[in-house]
């Protein structure tokens, strides 16, 4: 298949990255539909709402006589990622309202007791089940690497870890009836009020000195404000050391993807003097303007803020580590948290197996999914091209759709 030239141009214009959006913020009402990609109208917020019916039978390549058939390797770390899920499975309430934390006991003591083989395990104790229309859209998304250190260098970024002093508050002369919902993002000026938390342009020239913690320093801004955006990343310093960061909170001003508006500005595209829309693009562009670069950049006042994680991989939402092509961001509402769903997609690197393990501020809707795909050039190359059409199928513990359809 070709490589959407527009696949990770997209990811700046949407935003797509997995850990913009805590997991505690309430819940958004998906836009108006648009075809072919699943994502239902804004009066459809949960899957019981969309719809729910019988998807196909279950098989292995071993087996081979069912509709939807997956590999054994696939399988196997989708196996993997399920127990790492079974926590959350087995005690979290599902927004979707299609299963309840007893519905996954079975699946999941099996899976940790002796399941026999991968494949048959998921063709035990599954069902398949379509959401909505069940047409699925798919992008991708990877943990990027940059160059660092420990200790600050002339030039460097500092990536900060959250500060004490951002709070949620009513900034002074907010009326009561405004006053609905979560309080914005801010801080106590040394007035006692309440006013926005420092944009991007004031954090690089020093707002934050000596004033929060620094786990590190990047050395190539235009490197770390893509990695913000990404929401997770490894920092390699000159030692060789492995710094993981992930998502910690944002400083409460807007984002602003900045491939929208150097679209708008008639800097993308393929004529003279235009530059790829592509993710690769917009850096070429930065870097050959630094000034004009830098500014355009500080039109997106989100500043990430960052925590050292351990472990061998990223945290997604639910807190256990995402893995390469079994883990997948969705939106759960449409899609129980640590589910297994199955893609089958135009992009045939991306069929098979994955684990709902993560969701992300652009990944709204019954059938769009967010697919990982580690570290790496390899893992930047494929993500940045992923943008797949197709049928998603999600699997539920058995009998599941059958009571659904009984308690109608």
């Amino acid at each position: 298949m070709m490589r959407s030239p527009l696949a990770i141009f997209a990811l700046f214009l949407l935003a797509g990255c997995v850990r913009l959006i805590p997991e505690s913020t309430p819940p958004i009402a998906a836009p108006a539909p648009v075809p072919g990609t699943g994502v239902p109208g804004p009066e459809t917020t949960s899957a019981m709402l969309a719809g729910v019916r019988a998807g196909p039978r279950i098989a292995s390549e071993r087996f081979g006589r069912a509709e939807l058939v997956f590999s054994d390797a696939d399988a196997e770390a989708a196996l993997r990622s399920f127990i790492e899920s079974c926590p959350t499975l087995t005690t979290r309430e599902d927004r979707t309202g299609l299963t309840k934390p007893s519905d996954w006991q079975e699946a999941c003591d099996k899976a940790t007791e002796n399941p026999g083989t991968a494949d048959t395990f998921f063709m035990s104790y599954f069902e398949t089940a379509v959401i909505g229309d069940g047409e699925a859209f798919a992008t991708g998304y990877f943990e990027p690497e940059i160059a660092g250190s420990r200790f600050y260098r002339e030039g460097y970024v500092p990536v900060y870890t959250l500060p004490d002093d951002l709070v949620r508050g009513w900034p002074e002369g907010t009326p009561a009836s405004e006053r609905t919902g979560r309080a914005p993002l801010g801080r106590i000026d040394e007035n006692g009020n309440h006013v926005p938390y420092f944009e991007r342009a004031e954090i690089e020239e020093g707002a934050l000195d000596g004033r929060v913690p620094v786990i590190a320093y990047a050395a190539d801004p235009v490197e770390f404000f893509f990695l913000q955006i990404q929401g997770s990343g490894r920092i390699r310093t000159e030692s060789g050391e492995i710094i993981r960061i992930g998502y910690d909170g944002q400083n409460g001003r807007g984002y602003t993807g900045i491939g929208g508006v150097m679209r708008d500005r008639g800097l993308l595209g393929d004529g003279p003097g235009q530059y790829a829309g592509s993710m690769q693009g917009i850096m070429a562009y930065i870097r050959e303007n630094p000034e004009e670069g830098r500014e355009l950049m500080r039109l997106n006042k989100s500043w990430i803020f960052f925590r050292e994680l351990e472990g061998d991989g990223p945290l997604g939402s639910i807190g256990v580590p995402v893995r390469r092509e079994s883990s997948v961001a969705v939106d759960p509402r449409f899609v129980p948290y640590g589910a297994p769903v199955f893609l089958d997609l135009d992009r045939d690197v991306a069929d098979g197996l994955w684990i709902a393990q993560d969701t992300g501020g652009a990944i709204k809707g019954a059938n769009r999914f967010d697919t990982f795909w580690g570290a790496g050039e390899e893992a930047r190359e494929i993500a940045g091209g992923m943008s797949g059409r197709g049928q998603a199928y999600i699997l539920l513990p058995r009998g599941t759709v059958n009571r659904l359809n009984a308690e109608q």
